[in-house]
């Protein structure tokens, strides 16, 4: 019987215990809004290994240009490289969990808020920012920018692919333009798009060329 109460109390301190061992995980998250883009508002959540989500709301405002038929509402599991990854946990750290005034107040044009905020046993902590006079902060914020880009053009030619195939070349050409001069970063996000267009012989020639072209970026 001793054994037997033993055992069951053992088992009821296991089961209390695992909240606590999901608690463990340290994460960080960056929100975006800005009414005046598309998407106008979205998140992403990073775990220390590179995986992560990422999710977006359109929003009102009207895409422009090439990208006038734009992608709906994005909501998708992604993962970013490790290197990247410990990037912006060391950040985090390295700015007290961004237990910190982010904000410069600055006079400067609106780029967006952005609210970076980190969550671990270590600590939490959050700050919002439009512009920051922080190098790492403002690096931090166009970083993760440039990563929710990727993740909506991934987004686009997957769109594109099933309603306008001849879409593809001109979005692919800005993708590449856009991740020679860091508009777009963390290639790997769209590995799986990439891949399938490179190996599609049903696109142009051109398209599957410059699929495999970002391919070598992947790891970038």
């Amino acid at each position: 019987m001793r054994t037997a109460a033993r055992c069951l109390a053992l088992a009821a301190l296991a089961v209390l215990a695992l909240p606590a061992l999901g608690q463990a995980d340290p994460v960080v998250k960056v929100e975006f809004s800005n009414p005046g883009l598309t998407p106008s508002r979205w998140t992403i959540t990073l775990h220390a290994d590179g995986s992560g989500h990422f999710s977006s709301e359109r929003g009102n405002a009207q895409a422009e240009g090439s990208q006038a038929m734009d992608a709906a509402d994005v909501d998708r599991d992604i993962r970013v490289s490790p290197r990247f990854a410990a990037r912006i946990f060391q950040v985090a750290r390295r700015h007290n969990w961004f237990n910190t005034e982010c904000e410069s107040r600055m006079k400067v044009a609106f780029q967006g808020w952005k609210k970076a905020s980190y969550e671990g046993p270590d600590g939490q902590g959050s700050c919002s920012f439009n512009y920051s006079r922080d190098k790492e902060i403002q690096e931090l914020g166009d970083s993760l920018v440039a990563v929710a880009g990727t993740i909506q053009e991934g987004a686009r030619l997957e769109m594109l692919l099933r309603h306008d195939r001849l879409g593809l070349d001109r979005e692919l050409e800005f993708i590449v333009e856009a991740a020679t001069d860091g508009r777009v970063r963390q290639i790997c996000v769209i590995r799986a798009i990439l891949e399938r267009l490179a190996e599609d012989s049903e696109v142009m020639e051109r398209v599957r060329k410059r699929a495999k072209a970002l391919l070598g970026r992947a790891e970038e």
